[in-house]
């Protein structure tokens, strides 16, 4: 690890300095090459309101169907279509909720009623959004991944923005039992740069996602030292390709220990090792840090966010949860729409919760066994 936190530590100083001066550069160059500019500053403004986050709900069929089937709803399209409606048709979602990443299939459904899901997120004041990259493969001669997707999505960000999507997420991984090898960082960086750069330019403010896992035993600076490494490079490239930091998000993963780390850290440490890794690595002119929960319980995913929301930050430090916001909502509905009122009210509240998170108000009363049980996966992907 020694070698790795030399090479951190150049590469830190050097890459810092270039993204601090790229925001100027990217403002002067991005308002005359993207025709789209003031729609997405604009659109990344509002999905940063002070108490919003936003609802990950772009989990690929197989992924939504497994879900499914584990509280025994039979994977079909329908079904998929039932409990998303569930989701979107909360009532006022949209007072703590400013977009929701869609799937491919659901960014083209519609409600019961015959209402298009866009339309429906619409008239809550919710941006619709869309997952475009097309999922994780092995990386050859090593047990990490890459991420596949830009060959079309030029094609593919267009046709999303005419059907009415604002914003986008490509997420990226890095494993760290599994390396990290340099090749496997370089490609989650490079990927994502040239993902928000794309996008941008069809008119969607792009989430951007480097994603370490929390597969493993290592220990908290460990995840740092390695956090700061893909950081670093991410903005970068980002920075190479012209990507406008004030017209993207980025969704990182918080800084924490391994999934089976022995030595457990405290919301309050979690929050100090994040915000000392946001205050190296990412410019201030950033619009959003849209944390995932990356397998955390939906209660302990909250007390985080909250505790870095007790000091001051450039950013707004706020949420893009799926698990943690969805995993009691679908074991109480379980396909019964008797409880869809249930449901939606436990969604309403989760929300609340979190925006109330992204102020630092957040204070715990109650919860469920529901809530505090973990929502790890082993190399979990979408």
């Amino acid at each position: 690890m020694a070698a790795l936190t030399q090479s951190l530590t150049f590469t830190g100083q050097r890459v810092v300095s270039r993204a601090q001066q790229a925001p100027k550069r990217a403002s002067v160059t991005t308002k005359a090459a993207l025709k789209h500019a003031d729609e997405l500053l604009e659109t990344a403004t509002k999905m940063t309101q002070p108490g919003k986050g936003i609802l990950a709900m772009d989990e690929s069929n197989a992924t939504c169907g497994s879900r499914l089937e584990g509280v025994g709803v039979e994977n079909i399209e329908e079904n998929r279509r039932r409990y998303r409606e569930l989701l979107i048709t909360t009532p006022n979602l949209g007072e703590h909720i400013g977009g929701a990443i869609l799937f491919e299939e659901t960014l083209y459904q519609s409600c019961a009623d015959g209402t298009s899901f866009v339309d429906a997120l619409n008239a809550q004041g919710i941006y619709p959004g869309i997952k475009v990259d097309k999922g994780l493969r092995p990386l050859a001669n090593t047990n990490e991944s890459w991420c596949q997707g830009l060959d079309d999505l030029a094609d593919r960000a267009a046709a999303y923005y005419e059907q009415g999507a604002r914003f986008c997420k490509w997420r990226s991984v890095v494993s760290i039992p599994d390396g990290p090898t340099r090749t496997a960082v370089t490609d989650c960086a490079y990927g994502l740069a040239r993902y928000a750069a794309i996008v941008q330019n069809a008119g969607l403010v792009p989430i951007v996602e480097p994603e370490i896992l929390l597969d493993g035993e290592h220990g908290i600076d460990e995840t740092f030292e390695v956090a700061s490494w893909v950081w670093a490079e991410t903005f970068k490239y980002l920075a190479d390709n012209n990507v406008s930091f004030e017209r993207m998000l980025l969704k990182p993963s918080m800084v924490g220990p391994g999934a089976d780390c022995p030595t457990r850290n405290t919301a309050e440490e979690v929050a100090d090792y994040t915000l000392r890794m946001l205050n190296s690595r990412v410019p201030p002119a950033t619009a959003g840090i849209m944390f995932l929960s990356g397998g955390l319980s939906e209660l302990d995913s909250t007390l985080y966010l909250n505790a870095m929301n007790q000091s001051p930050n450039p950013w707004h430090v706020s949420f893009s949860y799926a698990r943690a916001l969805q995993n009691t909502v679908l074991k109480t509905w379980a396909g019964d729409d008797a409880k869809k009122d249930e449901a939606q009210a436990i969604l309403a509240r989760r929300a609340k919760e979190n925006g109330q998170a992204q102020l630092g108000k957040f204070v715990a009363g109650d919860v469920s066994d529901s809530e505090s049980e973990s929502t790890y996966q082993k190399n979990y992907v979408y």
